[in-house]
């Protein structure tokens, strides 16, 4: 189905259940040539696999990836290529409870409406379970991006009330550093600190708790993005707003832009040649790296937006698929907080696109530099 795909050049195809036999991957439109770095691929993923800590579901993932097709020799031979990552530690009997009963905020309830069967075990394709496999393609999209110098941060930047200060984005390797050396993947230490505490006291309460996620893609060439319904942000929201969890989407200014009078909003041009590649800048940067759709050369920011996990460890009232009332508590493993884990999704979900937009800007005009 067309629901499972992503991307028109750079396209991906994920197939799987959380509780099946494997999740995987097929990648359509890789160049040939690629070299392909299986040692990164596995570190993206280890990033987003589960049971990294005590803020984190407990179900044991080794998320190790297996190549079935479209990699000889360390690179990509232009062919679809195929990856698979096998579910190890499913726990199908947890959820043996909610096989007739509707759990509150899931999608249990929708996918039994529309396809009048679903798979309970994990929520089946609705599960974050997938994601594993966007991170797998992802990280191709990042080696392809790597090679025109384009690079991809994003960190947590709230869980709940507790706000990160902004970071100084002169040093992406430096934030990096900082980030993977917190379990929350906040590049503010101080900050990390006080989230980890509030996730797992929250953890301790059978709760669970929201946050956000900020994001930047430094070096994006000029002219990425087409009007007018592929518009760049349009595809960066879209693929944002298909994460599990993610309830809201901003670049620039975002929101806060609405509060703001156009004398202050609008991003003044500077005289090109002050930097090195000749390029024009702006003195502000509300319009998050995006103008008319299309990247105009300085960072693209946004944030990401997640709800609280669904799954509490707390009674609740629902419905079973009879109508009759039933009772429902959260069994087995889960996130107290999603964004930990979701920080290498959304960076693969932001490389997707920016390959897809790459390759395509590619074919629009012959003598342009990018």
């Amino acid at each position: 189905m067309a629901g499972n795909s992503f991307g028109q050049l750079f396209r991906i195809t994920t197939f799987g259940e959380s509780h099946g036999e494997a999740i995987g991957v097929i990648i359509d439109g890789c160049p040939s040539n690629l070299e392909i770095d299986m040692d990164f691929i596995q570190s993206e993923l280890d990033k987003r696999k589960p049971g990294q800590s005590k803020i984190t579901t407990q179900r044991k993932e080794s998320d190790t990836v297996k190549v079935l097709s479209g990699i000889f020799e360390g690179k990509s031979t232009g062919t679809p290529i195929a990856m698979v990552i096998p579910n190890e530690d499913q726990r199908s009997k947890d959820y043996s409870h909610i096989k007739d009963a509707y759990r509150p905020s899931h999608a249990d309830y929708t996918y039994d409406a529309k396809y009048g069967h679903r798979d309970h075990r994990g929520g089946g394709r609705s599960s974050a379970r997938e994601t594993a496999a966007r991170v797998a393609s992802g990280a191709i999209a990042k080696l392809l991006l790597k090679q025109a110098g384009i690079e991809i941060f994003a960190h947590v930047s709230s869980v709940g009330t507790i706000e990160s200060p902004n970071v100084d984005l002169n040093s992406l390797s430096e934030l990096l550093e900082i980030r993977e050396s917190n379990i929350v993947r906040c590049a503010d230490p101080a900050t990390a600190n006080q989230m980890i505490d509030l996730i797992d006291s929250i953890r301790k309460d059978g709760d669970t708790v929201g946050g956000k996620i900020s994001c930047v893609i430094r070096n994006c060439p000029v002219g990425l993005g087409d009007p007018v319904f592929d518009k760049l942000h349009a595809d960066l929201g879209k693929a944002m707003l298909s994460i599990n969890a993610v309830h809201g989407f901003d670049y620039g200014s975002g929101f806060d832009g609405s509060e703001m009078r156009g004398s202050e909003h609008n991003d003044l041009f500077v005289p090109p040649g002050t930097d090195e590649n000749n390029r024009f800048k702006t003195l502000t940067n509300f319009s998050g790296g995006i103008q008319g759709g299309i990247s105009n050369g300085m960072d693209i920011t946004f944030r990401v937006a997640f709800k609280p996990v669904a799954t509490i460890m707390q009674n609740q009232e629902s419905l079973d698929s009879a109508g009759n009332a039933a009772s429902v508590q959260g069994k087995g493993r889960h996130d107290p907080c999603v964004v930990p884990r979701a920080v290498a999704i959304v960076e693969s979900m932001a490389a997707l696109v920016l390959a897809d937009h790459y390759l395509r800007n590619k074919v629009v005009r012959g003598s342009s530099p990018i």
